[in-house]
C-alpha cells in the first residue's frame, strides 16, 4: 500500500535536515505520509522530474544545492519565479497534477527579521548563488538602504544587485565591512562543514548590528561565534531552514505545520 510523500533533492544530500523537520510535523499531525531525501545529480534532473510527474503519490520536493537554478527548466513556472527571484527551492504538485516551482527561501529568510527595522539602513550580503537571490528579493521588499554584495565574481554580483533594483555596490570577497552595516548576511557556503570559514572583521560593526548566517551545518559557524563574542544579535541557519520548510510543508500536504512545537523541533535538530 502506497502513501503520499515529499522529499528533498540535491548533491550532496546526506547533510540535509529537512527529513527531520517534515517528519516531526507529520508525526505531530498524525498524517499518513512521509518525507525522504534523494540524491540527484545534475545529469539526473530530467529523469527525476519525468518519473515524479507519473507518480500519483508524489507531492513535491525541496531543492538544495546545486539545483536551485537548473530545476526551473523541468517544472512549470506559473508564478514567474524565473523573472522574480530567478531560483526555486520548492516544487509542488498542483491540483492538475503538474509540478510547479516556487521559492519559500525568501519568506523563510524574512521571518526571523520581522521584529527588526532595517528600513533605509545599509546591508551586506556574502554570496551570489540561489539562496542569495531569494535573500536579495526579500531585502528589496524590506526597503533597506544600500546593499553591498561580496562575491568572488564581482561582475555577477553587480548584475544580481541590478536585477533586483537594489542600490549599492558589488565588491570582492575579503573587502572590509562598512562600519554602518546594520545587517550582515552570509548567503554563501563559507563556514559550512568541509568549507573554509568566512573570515570577517566584525569589530567595525555597531552594537545594534545583526549577523545572520544561513549555514546550519555546523549551526555555530565561526562567523556567528565571532558575532556572539561581540554581543551582537544573531540569527542562525535553523531559523531560515525551519521557516522555509513550514511554507513548503503546507504546499505538499495541504495543512500548516504545528509551529507551537518549534522549541522541541530545534532541540531534536541540535541533538
Amino acid at each position: 500500500m502506497t502513501r503520499p510523500y515529499a522529499e528533498v533533492i540535491g548533491d550532496p544530500i546526506v547533510q540535509s535536515k529537512s527529513p527531520v523537520i517534515h517528519g516531526f510535523w507529520l508525526d505531530r499531525l498524525g498524517l499518513d505520509a512521509e518525507y525522504r531525501k534523494t540524491l540527484v545529480g545534475a545529469d539526473d534532473l530530467p529523469r527525476f522530474f519525468a518519473e515524479r510527474r507519473e507518480d500519483p503519490d508524489w507531492r513535491g520536493c525541496n531543492i538544495t544545492m546545486p539545483h536551485k537554478l537548473a530545476a526551473l527548466d523541468h517544472v512549470d513556472d506559473r508564478g514567474d519565479v524565473r523573472g522574480g527571484i530567478g531560483a526555486i527551492n520548492t516544487v509542488f504538485r498542483a491540483d492538475d497534477g503538474v509540478p510547479v516551482g516556487t521559492n519559500t527561501d525568501a519568506g523563510g529568510f524574512y521571518a526571523p527579521l520581522a521584529g527588526f527595522d532595517f528600513a533605509g539602513r545599509p546591508v551586506t550580503v556574502v554570496g551570489a548563488g540561489g539562496a542569495a537571490r531569494a535573500i536579495l528579493f526579500a531585502l528589496a521588499r524590506m526597503d533597506v538602504g544600500p546593499v553591498t554584495l561580496l562575491n568572488r565574481n564581482v561582475l555577477k554580483a553587480g548584475v544580481l544587485l541590478s536585477s533586483f533594483g537594489l542600490k549599492g555596490q558589488a565588491l570582492p570577497l575579503g573587502a572590509p565591512l562598512a562600519p554602518d552595516t546594520a545587517l550582515l548576511v552570509n548567503a554563501s557556503t563559507l563556514g559550512m562543514a568541509g568549507q573554509p570559514p568566512l573570515e570577517m572583521d566584525l569589530d567595525v560593526l555597531g552594537e545594534d548590528a545583526v549577523v545572520y548566517d544561513i549555514v546550519y551545518a555546523p549551526l555555530e559557524t565561526p562567523l556567528l561565534a565571532a558575532a556572539r563574542a561581540r554581543g551582537l544579535d544573531t540569527v542562525d541557519g535553523l531559523e531560515m531552514l525551519v521557516g522555509q520548510a513550514a511554507l513548503a510543508f503546507e504546499l505538499f500536504f495541504g495543512v500548516a505545520p504545528p509551529r507551537d512545537g518549534d522549541d522541541d523541533l530545534r532541540a531534536l535538530l541540535l541533538g
